[in-house]
């Protein structure tokens, strides 16, 4: 039990007395139930730093949390601990919580019994210490909180005063709005009253939030200067620096701040990874649901955006970008845009599909392949076990090919190439209008920090350097270094696909070897059905290997960007995605591919087939075409991969890591009823929450579903249909992991998707190279549609213009006001001197005294 929640609310001259008597008592027994006793006379101080959300003394609030794992005593070295950290007087509460020096909360009595540390627990505890310092050097708040439920796990809290913000966010050249508002220019005559039908037609699928509303006015924004902060509304200097923004300030100062006493430099990113500490991340904004709980943007995010009962609703996209940071709010404007654009997708695929079921009856060859006077004797479909068969035998197949097989396919394959470049284009406007709505027209990345490995291996090589007695000035890592982790890229990923092509060959033989099997059976109903039950069974085959390889091939992609040593955390991304994407499209697409393009076109001819490894014969594609096992092949891909994949997996790997992690956090704290009966702080809730692993896996899924949408929709126009079902649900399970299984990520600024557009753009133009004219069409499209909105170009020069205007009236002011100055001295000058007028005669300089008449904020 926390000393400090005990007895917070005793008067302080009294407070060390009482401490020390009622710890006494405690000792020698005659207090069972100290909370009984306490609980009576005093309220839960935790309400008032609300569980968590602000330091002990409630005004402070708690930017940034930093786990670590310590060794605390038990039993009666508790009870020391306690006694001396109450035996302070009047300030016994701060010493263990509210101090800002890093580890007192952990100190003990000197006469305490308590067994040294081991040597790498001692430098752990040493490197936090430095680290510690140096945080409260750089301006930092520290509270520091051991006694939690969760047992040898310690919580520091860190807090920004507002000098600090305001120097962060001025070195980080963050745009905030300033007292300046201007109209937004609105749409007049027929387009203004379209767009009112529209919203009072949409009314109701709008989530009910303030940031989702239109606006018709607008804060001029400009980047953020202490010696500018007149511009600025800063009447609410507590709510003018959002949580996002704190947090994202609090995590610059903790990159850049580093402890140099140990073996080498380290940041938070080292000491992440060297186990220094556990953990980091800041808070969520309060509980999501619950009897009593207080409004918050998490409460509502999770009942507009994340519950399944607002699936036909708009997304909250600029309080998702409000409360997650601009990366996350752009995947689900991303997502939410490509879930759009498959309405129209799914509308001409499913018109496709209907006219193939109603053209079934009028299709000339099936109704010639169905035709019992056309009884066509076709040659054995493989040697020996196989015998002669009639055409009519394949009448079901060929009708049922019919369906995906017609002429409305071939315009449904123009029209989602086109398509794919109307998407492409319709997001490149999406994302200008919300670079402008949050601000992001001027904003440039700038390089991050070096990686933990990266800095390892420099110092590696740096050592090196020394012991050769060479010079160590500027030491980085070049392509020599990195050779020998480029080349076993290289032939890892050729391993791979290779690996892939032998599945798919194997699978191959498979069906080859399992029809000639099913052909000597003496049952005609199985001799009927041959190709279908080849075919479903090699496809949920190419299923589990495409599931299972999928993972496999995440971590080596993982790995083999590890030994790559990339310096920045960008360049990381960027490379793991590279590679992924690429094992994962070799593997996703490799089955389809052949079944497309290859099945069917190396058989040869009777007296002449083609064999492979001299004993199985080539298969073949049925009399009707390979496009209906390609739409079986296709349909169970896809749909296999969304349900067991996508979304199994989303829900049941978190819920079941979440259950482990509760199971070995209660094994590991002693039972305590009293402990059990506490309300948990919020960074013990938080603590609980799986760890943010990005975006990759996110974007990863919905860009392999772009692929089967746009690559091999001619064999199954109702692949949008299955995608836009697949993305509604999507949507809100991400969202719902976002808000409620997740700990809050690090807010990152950013202006696009990155490398995943240009992913997007290759796809879709392998998708139109199966026409030239098709391809001619993307790009006129391309030319016809504007990147940029050209009410969002006007906007951003009416801004443009009038902070030009803003400075300019500024600039004017100042002169106004130094002429107005200058020509009271002249007239000062001007004054005879004598007694009458001391104050105009000329010092022993020669010069009148200055009259100041400069006011605050306006220079």
């Amino acid at each position: 039990m926390r000393v400090n929640e005990k007895y917070s609310t005793l008067p302080a001259e009294d407070r060390s007395v009482h401490i020390i008597n009622i710890c006494a008592i405690e000792d020698i027994g005659y207090l069972p139930s100290e909370g009984t006793l306490l609980n009576s006379l005093s309220v839960d101080p935790d309400a008032e730093c609300k569980y968590g959300l602000y330091f002990r003394d409630g005004r402070r609030k708690v930017d940034y949390i930093l786990v670590y794992h310590h060794k605390r005593p038990s039993g009666n070295r508790t009870l020391v601990r306690r006694v001396q950290h109450s035996d302070t007087p009047s300030g016994a509460r701060s010493v263990k919580q509210d101090h800002p020096l890093p580890g007192k909360g952990a100190s003990l009595d000197v006469g305490s019994a308590e067994p040294p540390m081991d040597y790498h627990e001692d430098d752990k505890r040493f490197r936090r210490e430095e680290y510690e310092g140096n945080l409260l050097e750089a301006g930092l708040e520290l509270e520091r909180d051991e006694d939690t439920k969760i047992h040898g796990v310690g919580f520091v809290k860190i807090h920004a005063p507002w000098n600090v913000l305001c120097r962060e966010a001025e070195f980080l050249k963050l745009k905030m709005p300033t007292k300046k508002m201007y109209h937004i220019n609105e749409t007049r005559g027929l387009l203004k009253k379209i767009n009112s039908v529209l919203q009072k037609i949409t009314d109701p699928i709008q989530p009910k939030v303030a940031e989702h509303r239109p606006q018709t006015v607008k804060r001029l924004s400009y980047p953020f200067s202490r010696e500018k902060q007149h511009l600025f509304d800063l009447s609410d200097k507590d709510s003018f620096f959002d949580s996002k923004t704190r947090s994202t300030i609090v995590y610059e100062i903790l990159k850049r701040t580093t402890c140099t006493k140990a073996k080498y430099s380290m940041g938070i990113t080292s000491l992440l990874a060297n186990g220094v500490y556990a953990a980091a991340y800041p808070l969520h904004d309060g509980d999501y649901e619950g009897e009593n709980v207080e409004f918050n943007d998490r409460k509502l995010l999770y009942e507009e955006w994340a519950c399944y009962g607002v699936f036909y609703k708009y997304q909250p996209i600029d309080l998702v970008r409000k409360y997650f940071g601009e990366k996350i709010g752009l995947y689900f404007a991303w997502l939410g845009v490509y879930t759009q654009m498959l309405i129209p997708a799914s509308i001409v695929g499913i018109i496709v599909f209907l006219y193939g079921c109603a053209t079934m009856d009028e299709n000339i060859p099936s109704m010639e392949m169905c035709d019992q006077r056309h009884n066509i004797t076709m040659c054995p479909l493989c040697d020996k076990t196989c015998s002669y068969w009639k055409m009519s035998s394949a009448c079901a197949t060929a009708r049922a090919s019919h369906l995906f097989d017609n002429p409305a396919t071939v315009f449904f394959s123009v029209f989602m190439a086109l398509w794919a470049a109307t998407f492409m284009e319709h997001w490149k406007r999406k994302q200008m209008r919300l670079n402008y709505r949050w601000d992001l027209t001027g904003f440039e990345e700038e390089e991050d920090h070096p990686r933990a490995e990266y800095e390892a291996r420099v110092l590696e090589k740096s050592l090196k350097k020394e012991s050769r007695n060479k010079e160590t000035d500027k030491v980085k890592l070049t392509w020599r270094d990195r050779f020998p982790a480029y080349l076993t890229n290289l032939v890892s990923i050729i391993f791979m696909i290779a690996v892939t092509f032998a599945i798919v060959l194997g699978v191959i033989i498979y069906r080859i070897s399992m029809a000639a099997a099913l052909a000597m059976n003496s049952s005609p109903s199985v001799r009927s059905n041959i190709r279908v039950t080849v075919t479903a069974t090699a496809v949920i085959i190419n299923l589990v290997v495409i599931i299972l390889l999928d993972e496999v091939y995440g971590c080596i992609a993982r790995w083999l960007t590890k030994i790559e040593v990339p310096k920045t955390e960008k360049s990381f991304e960027e490379r793991l995605i590279f590679k992924a994407f690429l094992l994962k499209f070799v593997n996703s697409y490799t089955p389809i591919f052949y079944v497309a393009f290859f099945k069917g076109r190396f058989v040869g001819r009777p007296g002449d087939y083609v064999y492979i490894f001299r004993s199985f014969r080539m298969e073949e594609c049925a009399p009707g075409g390979c496009l209906m096992e390609l739409c079986i092949q296709l349909s169970i891909i896809m749909l296999g991969k969304q349900l067991i994949q996508n979304n199994l997996f989303e829900i049941g790997i978190p819920k079941m890591k979440k259950f482990i992690r509760y199971l070995k956090l209660k094994r590991q704290s002693p039972p305590d009823h009293e402990e059990c009966v506490k309300r948990k702080q919020r960074y013990e809730v938080d603590y609980n929450l799986e760890p943010f692993a990005g975006l990759t896996p996110e974007y990863m899924e919905m860009i392999i579903q772009f692929g089967f949408v746009t690559l091999f929709v001619a064999s199954f126009p109702l692949a949008p249909l299955f995608a836009l079902l697949n993305n509604i649900i999507e949507i809100r399970l991400d969202a719902k992991k976002f808000v409620t299984e997740l700990r809050r990520p690090v807010a990152v600024r950013a202006k696009d998707i990155g490398i995943w557009y240009n992913i997007l753009r290759g796809i879709g133009k392998l998708a139109v190279i199966i026409n030239n004219l098709v391809m001619f069409m993307s790009d006129f499209v391309d030319w016809v549609i504007p990147d940029i909105p050209k009410d969002i170009s006007q906007q951003i020069h009416k801004e443009k213009v009038l902070m030009v205007e803003l400075f300019m009236r500024e600039e004017q002011d100042k002169q106004q006001l130094l002429e107005t100055w200058m020509e009271k001295e002249r007239q000062k000058d001007e004054l005879p001197c004598n007694h009458h007028n001391p104050k105009a005669c000329p010092d022993s300089l020669g010069s009148p005294a200055p009259s100041h008449a400069y006011h605050g904020g306006v220079l």
